[in-house]
This record gives structure tokens, C-alpha cells and sequence, in this order.
């Protein structure tokens, strides 16, 4: 049986980004997989790199599983957990921090452009981001790990951090293998095609939640970003927002591009992206009604319960064989 696991940071509500390039993904994976321990996990360790109102966190944390459960992830196939419940995740970031190279996390491209926007406060956290995310990853002796585009070069030195620990300690560490999805895997932001969808950004017209009405989602996708030539087709470099529009598209209604471009032949960019609204709207409708409905039971704390419990099961037993190997302890 091989292990996949990943986490994603409870700031917000997830993006049609999010759900298309990621969560849709894990769904697909877990119903053709019977061989697979999937572990997913709300990442709020991560989460306070930066500053955080605590009464708002806790409420994400909750939302974030409810958005989980609720866009398709079946407990009975998939183990999802709280980050800051298993402890071990913070023990063993801190063993990973003492391997790792201050150069390496200082090259880190997303630290550098974090710090490039604020030199004077930017947390120690931030920095050692990286080694909390392979110690996520490297706990379970992971086999697979899905991300996006923007995440391989941390991928890359969690590879790098696992092989220099079993060099120095022994065979402990497995390697872990990248997945990105060849479509979908990044959704632009719809303001600048440029940049990726994100729920942080400071423009809501950039990102569609997947908590929007349909007003607001058939507003959005109106005024998002193309070109005045009024020809669907793909091409990434010369048309990129058509381009993501189209991509939106293909992940929700499985038409390929050219399938895409052929119907739209000569109708311009108005029914096109109606029909892309329509399409979201079509999708988040039965989301959003399992969101609410879960929030107001008790299902999802037992969810989060069971899988606190399994994660911390697997941890508890990976990290007395690191101790061991490492001469912590007694």
C-alpha cells in the first residue's frame, strides 16, 4: 500500500483554485486507488508563519474541513487531521530544522519573495517553512505527494533533507515521489493571468470561492481578463486569460481544449464565459449545501477526531524510531 499525504493552510476559504488544481484531484485519486493510505491534513502550524486573529483560525480550521468532506473526500477512503493535533509534526520539523543548511532555506523562492516585500518582519518561521513541510511528509513515510506547480522546489529539498539523514543515520527516511496533475494544476488569478489564483489576494474579483453565490461567481467570471480578439482557443502566452478560462473549463466538464475551441467558433467571449459560470455554479451548488449541512452537525468533529487519531498512531511510531536513530532519549 503506498502513502500520499498533503496539508493545506486554514487562512480563508479554499479558491475554485484550490478545488480544481488540488481537492478535485484527491477525489479522483481516492476512488480509483485501493491500495492507497491517503492522508490530507488542515495546516494550521503552517498557518501562523504570519500573524493570525486567534478566534478566526480556529473557525478557518473547522470551515476548511467541512470544505474538505464536503467537496467530495469520503472518510471511509481518505484520513483527514488537524496539523497542530499530532504533535510530532513540530518535533519533527525541529530535528529536520538542525539538518538543514541555512543557504538552502534562504534560497527558497518563496521565502525570498516574501522577504523582498518586507524586510523587517519577517519570522523565523517563514524561513524554516520548508523543513515543517518535509516533516509533514517525511512522518508517514510517504510515498506520493500531490502539489502544485509552485511547491516543487520545497518538494525538492525535502527529497534532499531525507537523503541526508539517512547518510548520516541509517535507512529511516523514505524518498518521496512528486505528483502534479498534467491539467489544472495551476488556475490563474482572473485579474492577472500572470499570476496564480490565490486566497490571499487582496482583489476578491481575482479568485472565485468556493462559497460564492451565483451573483457574485457570474460577476466575477464576466469581468475577468482576455483580450479583444474574441477567439476562444488556447495559447498560454499570447491569450493567457482566455487560456485559464478554458482550463476552468476542461477540469470541470472533462472537454479537452480542442473540443473547447471547436464549439465556440465564432460566438465570442460573452456566451463563452456565461458558459464557464454556468459551469461553476453547476459545480459548487451541491458543495456548498454539504458545507453548511456539516457545519451544523456533529459529523465533522468525529471525522477530524478519527483521523487525529490514525495520523497520531503512524506519527507516534515514526518518531521513536527517529529518536532512536538520532540518540534521543534514555
Amino acid at each position: 500500500m503506498k502513502t500520499l499525504i498533503s496539508g493545506i493552510q486554514p487562512t480563508r476559504i479554499l479558491t475554485l483554485g484550490n478545488y480544481l488544481g488540488a481537492v478535485k484531484n484527491f477525489v479522483q485519486l481516492q476512488n480509483e486507488s485501493t491500495d492507497l493510505d491517503f492522508l490530507i491534513f488542515i495546516a494550521d502550524l503552517h498557518a501562523i508563519t504570519i500573524p493570525q486573529n486567534p478566534q478566526e483560525l480556529k473557525q478557518h480550521i473547522r470551515q476548511l474541513g467541512a470544505l474538505y468532506i464536503a467537496c467530495g473526500l469520503d472518510p471511509k477512503k481518505i484520513h483527514l487531521f488537524v496539523q497542530s493535533e499530532v504533535k510530532e509534526h513540530a518535533q519533527l520539523g525541529w530535528i529536520l530544522d538542525c539538518c538543514s543548511y541555512i543557504g538552502e532555506l534562504e534560497r527558497m523562492t518563496q521565502f525570498k519573495d516574501k522577504k523582498s516585500k518586507n524586510e523587517t518582519a519577517v519570522s523565523g518561521g517563514l524561513l524554516a517553512y520548508p523543513t515543517l513541510m518535509a516533516a509533514d511528509i517525511l512522518l508517514y513515510d510517504t510515498d506520493i505527494v500531490p502539489i502544485g506547480l509552485d511547491q516543487k522546489q520545497h518538494l525538492e529539498l525535502t527529497r534532499n533533507l531525507a537523503e541526508r539523514f539517512n547518510h548520516r543515520y541509517g535507512p529511516i527516511f523514505k524518498i518521496p515521489q512528486i505528483y502534479i496533475a498534467p491539467v489544472g494544476a495551476k488556475i490563474a488569478s482572473l485579474v492577472d493571468p500572470t499570476k496564480k489564483m490565490s486566497k490571499s489576494d487582496p482583489n476578491p474579483k481575482a479568485y472565485i470561492s468556493l462559497l460564492d453565490s451565483k451573483e457574485e461567481i457570474i460577476k466575477k467570471i464576466k469581468s475577468a481578463k482576455t483580450d479583444l480578439d474574441g477567439i476562444v482557443r488556447y495559447d498560454e502566452t499570447e491569450k493567457p486569460g482566455v487560456s485559464n478560462l478554458m482550463t476552468i473549463l476542461s477540469c470541470i466538464t472533462h472537454q479537452s481544449f480542442a473540443q473547447i475551441e471547436q464549439y465556440y467558433e465564432g460566438k465570442g467571449y460573452a456566451v463563452f464565459k456565461q458558459d464557464v459560470a454556468d459551469a461553476i455554479i453547476r459545480e459548487l451548488q451541491p458543495i456548498q449545501q454539504k458545507y453548511y449541512e456539516l457545519l451544523a452537525s456533529d459529523e465533522l468533529d468525529r471525522i477530524l477526531d478519527e483521523g487525529r487519531d490514525y495520523a497520531q498512531n503512524k506519527a507516534s511510531q515514526k518518531i521513536r524510531q527517529i529518536e532512536n536513530a538520532l540518540g534521543l532519549g534514555r
